[in-house]
């Protein structure tokens, strides 16, 4: 009788099967108002802008995104993530977005080990999930967390320790990473934003009316996320406590350690950027409460009289309510976001503070589509914005309705 093991191991291995290829999509009506989206070369704080010159609210169609997502598995404790993503605004039209190797070990007892190499995005959000890296209960992710799809991902090797601690589990995480030395630069130049576009392994991205001295000879007026500038390795670590099975206590701490005076013949600069994050997750019968916090700092360029060219402080922090139903939820986020800069070439203001209100339902129609509807309000102060003839002062309102296809 021939042996089972040559099966078995046979069967750990899954590359190109209806488990591990899938395809996503998002298709979107879109409503809105309010002035030039950042992603249109404005200081917009959200993606549309369907009527930018006249502040006219007007309706129209978008294609948004498609992924292609390739999640292989080699071994029992070897798998992958590969996903090519098509985004509506991105500069290319299709880029990588992640390719990492994930190690499991298959360990006695609780404890569980999870290390990843590759591209990837650190483990900061509470809304985003899934390897296409997309929130599930919104359109639209916080501030914070739409920072970190647009500016902080990472090429490195990640670390996670997780045991179950009396009644409860704590894991510790930790990572040394590169190619994340321009992390920064739309925070400083643009400030925050709300929006879901993601940053890509070879796009830029695009930044606001620089000021006249970073605009003629210093800043190039796109932005790469992805970069190496300085070979300075970046680390992160992360402590995650869930003492019952209703709490969940993050914290967080990010240093890519850029060098601020590194600089491309492009025109790409290093940043040195530093955040810490803390958050929580409370679950109770059909409801989940979210709440995150983020402050952080960033430098760049050479010293004058002092001071940095950009040394700009940020803060951001939002709350989220969602109820959960059969086949959907309905949620409501609060948050409240502000820069202070005072850099020799970047001053008081490109400072900027605002909060949004952020309204939506998800419905899930069968097992491969969702339906979701969004109400987002913005409204912020920057007084930058006087430069370009608008009033330090601006609101937006849009209202997006999307079909999310997952096959």
């Amino acid at each position: 009788m021939a042996s089972p093991a040559p099966a078995i191991a046979q069967s750990a291995t899954e590359l190109f099967t209806p488990e591990t290829v899938a395809v996503s999509g998002d298709v979107r009506i879109i409503g809105g108002d309010g002035e030039t989206s950042w992603l249109d070369g404005g200081y917009g704080k959200t993606r549309f802008d369907t009527d930018s010159a006249n502040r006219n609210f007007r309706i129209e169609p978008q294609a948004v995104e498609g992924d292609l997502i390739w999640t292989p598995r080699f071994t029992w404790s070897l798998g992958g993530t590969l996903v090519a993503t098509a985004q509506q605004g991105q500069d290319k039209a299709v880029d990588l977005s992640e390719a990492f190797l994930t190690y499991k070990p298959l360990l006695p007892g609780g404890t569980k080990v999870v290390g990843r190499a590759g591209l990837f995005w650190p483990p900061v959000s509470l809304e985003h999930t899934g390897p296409e890296w997309r929130v599930r209960d919104t359109i639209t992710p916080s501030a914070i967390n739409a920072w970190i799809g647009e500016e902080v991902k990472v090429g490195g090797v990640e670390a996670q320790v997780s045991r179950p601690v009396g009644g409860g589990r704590i894991g510790v995480t930790a990572a040394i990473f590169g190619l994340n030395d321009t992390a920064g630069t739309l925070i400083a130049f643009r400030g925050w934003a709300l929006h879901d576009q993601k940053a890509v392994a070879f796009g830029l991205q695009p930044l606001p009316p620089l000021n006249p001295f970073f605009a003629a000879y210093v800043q190039a007026t796109r932005t790469r996320p992805v970069i190496e500038l300085d070979n300075r390795p970046g680390f992160y670590g992360k402590v995650d406590w869930a003492p019952t099975a209703w709490l969940d206590l993050q914290a967080f701490h990010y240093d890519n350690r850029g060098n601020p005076e590194a600089v491309t013949p492009t025109l790409q600069w290093g940043w040195r950027t530093r955040f810490d994050n803390v958050g929580a997750v409370l679950s109770f019968g059909d409801w989940q409460v979210k709440a995150q916090g983020m402050a952080g700092r960033t430098l760049m360029g050479f010293r004058e009289n002092g001071r940095l060219w950009v040394d700009t402080a940020f803060r951001s922090a939002y709350v989220m309510a969602t109820r959960n139903f059969a086949r959907g939820s309905a949620s409501l986020r609060a948050e409240a976001f502000g820069t202070t800069s005072i850099g020799s070439e970047l001053g008081r203001d490109w400072s900027e503070n605002g909060w949004a209100l952020t309204a939506a339902g998800r419905r899930d129609i069968g097992k491969h589509l969702s339906a979701l509807v969004e109400l987002l309000h913005v409204d912020s102060r920057k007084d930058a914005r006087v430069y370009v003839g608008l009033a330090p002062q601006q609101d937006k309102t849009l209202l997006q309705f999307a079909l999310r296809l997952h096959l």
